[in-house]
């Protein structure tokens, strides 16, 4: 059984138990407890539900780095106000990097080595690629330095500890719901996961390709890209020509967005949308009934949570190796239900680069 396929016997049902409800007048204080998921010592077989609670304050100010691919979508933002926020409430510093996109790995290690030469000791990482971050994050560990994988999956690669959606299930159980909602209605669909070789984007794509290999949903073609708009809606395009029975487009929420714009200008009212995480766009979107729906990933929360992550390994308090989002189908009918403080940083918010 592989990391991925462990957690399909777990987790398959779960289409909608993920998604967090509105808090009440406790909450909207503290953002604690949050239900998520751990693998225990790190053991992707024993995966347990907890609730979360951080600590109240870090011991000292520790020095913390944080590695972005960019900060060019509502998503990473959000990431960025769960971490800030979270380095504010604890007292540590934070320095935020952010590499400016997909293709621009040189400059992702080039500025872990800028971490690495400010003295960090603590590096939260949202990598480009796990390959090609990999040598890297090795020297990192040898130097003991405390290495927390945020939103994007390390899954090979030795670290601290990781907080990361479950992307196999996620891809996975949104295939189960299209199959569900399309019934014995025969489709065709594309897949566009994201950016090849950044891992989470195979493994969205796997998850929902061993999905849809029982039922009537035909996969036609994987089309890998740069998570942009503009870069997705060439590919949505061409794909509608292409494939003329196209009527499934599932991917990421950039490519859901040019999907949506796509297929209105082909005047095609057939085809139905899916995101495979969520952006304030999307959320729009699902709520005007143009995108199906999408599975919470809860940018905020994993921000926050790797900040204590990191803050718990320096001071050799317990931590979870393995934190697991648990997923959550959002559509209609259930998104003015969520908790958006958990999910996007408030509105008018701009990203943050330092907290001192």
């Amino acid at each position: 059984m592989t990391k991925n396929h462990a957690f399909r016997s777990i987790l398959a049902a779960a289409f909608v138990t993920g998604v967090a409800v509105l808090p009440n007048a406790a909450q909207a204080k503290d953002w604690w407890p949050f239900k998520i998921n751990s693998a225990k010592g790190g053991d992707l077989k024993k995966v347990e539900a907890l609730d979360y609670v951080p600590l109240e304050k870090a011991e000292k100010p520790w020095n913390l780095c944080v590695l972005f691919p960019h900060l060019k979508d509502s998503y990473w933002v959000s990431v960025d106000y769960g971490i800030v926020e979270e380095a504010k409430r604890l007292g540590v510093k934070v320095t935020v990097l952010q590499a400016g996109g997909y293709d621009a790995l040189p400059k992702q290690l080039s500025q872990y080595d800028d971490c690495v030469a400010s003295g960090a000791q603590g590096i939260l990482v949202a990598a480009i690629s796990e390959a090609g971050l990999a040598a890297k994050l090795k020297e990192g560990d040898a130097k003991g330095l405390v290495q927390i994988a945020v939103a994007n999956p390390i899954l090979e690669t030795p670290i601290t500890a990781r907080i990361t959606p479950d992307t196999y299930q996620k891809g996975f159980q949104e295939g189960e719901y299209l199959k569900k909602y399309l019934g014995d209605k025969k489709t065709t669909a594309i897949g566009l996961p994201g950016p090849q070789g950044s891992g989470w984007a195979e493994s969205y794509m796997a998850g929902f390709r061993d999905s849809i290999k029982t039922g009537n949903i035909k996969l036609a073609a994987e089309l890998y890209g740069e998570p942009g708009v503009p870069q997705s809606l060439r590919l949505v395009e061409d794909a509608l020509q292409t494939y003329p029975d196209l009527n499934v487009i599932w991917g990421g929420a950039a490519a859901a967005e040019a999907a949506v714009s796509a297929v209105a200008d082909a005047g095609r009212d057939d085809v139905v949308i899916m995101s495979s995480y969520e952006n304030q766009t999307m959320l729009k979107l699902v709520k005007e009934g143009k995108v199906l729906g999408f599975a919470a990933e809860y940018p905020v929360m994993m921000g926050r949570i790797s900040v204590d992550l990191a803050v718990r390994a320096l001071e050799k308090k317990d931590y979870e190796k393995v934190l697991l989002v648990a997923p959550g189908i959002v559509t209609k009918d259930n998104v003015d239900k969520i908790d958006p403080t958990q999910i996007f940083a408030p509105d008018g918010w701009k990203p943050e680069f330092s907290v001192q």
